[in-house]
């Protein structure tokens, strides 16, 4: 099966657990503000691949993520506007023993994405804001169906790590994060929250594209400020991480995170979880 690929990283280490091979597929219907590769935006893009020719390399990297308990991610862009060459790729490396990860805003209708949940051992759950009318100005849709398809991962028993970008005076209304929180805890299937303050390093790519980049202005978030969050998830018991440690933060240490400065960096594509 042919699929549309914007880039490939054979040793991703943030995109899930363990040494991952990670496949970033082209095409999204979300248009965040904050997004660090709206390369990713148009879905006729990116490089055409065959299903099965990535299976061939894919399981090269076996070795690694046997050792490092990693897997296969395929984020995005969003996968699941390709749910069944997704499906496809997921299902083959299955049968071979290796871990599957799907990174995705959830935004695709149940009833369009096939039976990829099938194979999927592991879901990032990137929910942009709990307010519907905050969720719509950040992404230009609505939060409805990423809340309908945490609950399908919910009844299927899939573990889900919840990715939430922290962005100074967009998502930090502290009101917005505890009613974040507080739903949270409905959701038993829930194992990681991941607080990832807002960068520019993609801002680059705004100007290259010809795009409006409308967070020019804003400023990374201080450290106080990803306490200040962390703290609120911690409040209701929900399993918060350090992303760059990669470790759960003890309410006792309440360790700080190290914020990544944009500052002089200019990668070609930047990964999901390096904010």
């Amino acid at each position: 099966m042919i699929g549309r690929v914007h880039s490939i990283e054979s040793c991703g280490t943030v995109d899930g657990p363990g040494i991952r091979y990670v496949i970033f597929s082209q095409g999204c219907p979300l248009r965040c503000q904050y997004c660090h590769n709206p390369d990713t935006w148009k879905a006729e893009e990116g490089e055409a691949m065959d299903s099965n020719e990535l299976v061939k390399e894919i399981v090269k990297y076996k070795p690694y993520m046997k050792s490092s308990k990693g897997g296969l991610t395929i984020s995005g862009g969003e996968p699941l506007l390709q749910a069944a060459f997704v499906s496809e790729i997921f299902k083959k490396v299955k049968a071979k023993g290796i871990h599957t990860c799907l990174d995705t805003s959830g935004f695709i209708p149940i009833d369009k994405i096939g039976d990829v949940l099938d194979y999927t051992d592991l879901v990032l759950l990137d929910i942009k804001s709990y307010n519907p009318k905050t969720y719509k100005k950040l992404t230009g849709v609505e939060l409805a169906p990423t809340l309908n398809f945490a609950q399908e991962l919910m009844q299927r028993h899939i573990p889900v790590w919840i990715r939430y970008v922290l962005v100074p005076d967009l998502t930090d209304d502290m009101k917005d994060i505890e009613e974040l929180a507080k739903y949270l805890t409905t959701l038993k299937n829930v194992k990681r929250i991941d607080v990832l303050p807002f960068h520019k390093m993609g801002e680059f790519k705004w100007k290259e594209l010809g795009y409006a980049y409308k967070l020019a202005n804003t400023p990374e978030p201080s450290e106080e400020l990803v306490e200040e969050t962390k703290e609120m998830f911690q409040k209701y018991e929900l399993p918060i991480y350090d992303v760059h440690i990669n470790k759960p933060v003890s309410k006792k240490s309440k360790q700080k995170i190290q914020l990544v400065s944009s500052t002089n960096l200019k990668p070609d594509f930047v990964s999901s979880t390096i904010w």
